[in-house]
């Protein structure tokens, strides 16, 4: 009976801890620290990614990620790393170690996915569809157009071969995902989630937020299979998304489920959208430069 009491309790005070980012009866431990000394004596202090206010935003965004978040937009600034900033830290971390754990592979040919989808459905396509095939040329030309510096085949002009070593300076360094899926995110989460009523840069800091657990999972993914895999599943991002949300709102597990799936739909809209505005612009500069 003992150990199971003992048990309760500790998940109880779990419990409690992840509600409140604190335990109430623990004993604040400044004076311990100054009396120590301490080799250190804070030398880590100025270092981001050592200093308490990362260690702590890192512990608490793995075992009480809702609740930080609900905590950072209530304005506790103060004990955590802002949101840009914590991405661009843990998202760094990531990339080092990925680099160093993941061999080099050998550049295989890569096709436009959504070209390639184009080919399979252009039989089945009849007069009345013209429509949809040229709505899926856009696409497909937006996404060529972003991703030039994949498909170097497909690079002619003088333009185009600039903006491709450009779009590779930026992927290398992680732009795609600090830019690309930050503002994705950010609009989907303003857009699916108004009735909150939160502000803008509220949704800002849960969708860096998030990001971080990104990386988080991705970096776990990378050490446990030494490198050979970094990719992480759409269902464990959604299972994610869910308890995030069930933590940030206080909504039901059902709730928080809709509302992923609402973020998730408006997210690939804007994203289509995005693609769509970049073949438009495509085309009318392959029409200018003619």
């Amino acid at each position: 009976m003992a150990k199971n009491h003992s048990w309760r309790a500790r998940r109880r005070a779990f419990r409690i801890w992840q509600e409140l980012g604190y335990l109430p009866w623990s004993t604040h431990r400044d004076s311990r620290k100054k009396r120590e000394g301490g080799f250190y004596k804070g030398a880590f202090d100025s270092i981001p990614f050592l200093n308490d206010d990362a260690k702590r935003t890192f512990v608490h965004l793995l075992f009480r990620p809702g609740y930080m978040m609900r905590d950072y937009i209530r304005g506790d600034h103060e004990r955590y790393l802002s949101p840009l900033s914590a991405l661009v830290i843990f998202f760094s971390f990531f990339a080092l170690v990925a680099a160093l754990l993941k061999p080099l592979e050998e550049k295989k040919e890569k096709r436009n996915p959504l070209a390639i989808s184009i080919e399979s459905k252009r039989d089945s396509l009849d007069r009345d569809s013209q429509t949809v095939q040229k709505t899926m040329n856009l696409l497909s030309k937006g996404y060529l157009y972003l991703h030039l510096d994949e498909f170097p085949e497909e690079v002619d002009t003088r333009q185009e071969s600039a903006l491709a070593a450009l779009e590779s300076t930026l992927r290398s360094q992680g732009f795609t995902l600090f830019m690309g899926k930050l503002v994705l995110l950010w609009l989907a989460l303003c857009i699916a989630l108004r009735k909150y009523r939160y502000r803008m840069s509220a949704w800002a800091a849960v969708a860096a937020y998030y990001l971080c657990q990104n990386s988080f999972i991705m970096l776990f993914t990378v050490i446990l299979t030494w490198g050979s895999s970094y990719e992480v599943g759409m269902l464990v991002m959604l299972l994610l998304g869910v308890l995030d949300l069930h933590q940030l709102l206080g909504t039901g597990w059902r709730k928080s489920l809709r509302h992923t799936l609402s973020i998730l739909i408006q997210y690939v809209l804007i994203a289509v959208v995005f693609i769509l505005v970049a073949g438009v612009f495509a085309l009318l500069l392959a029409n200018w430069n003619v």
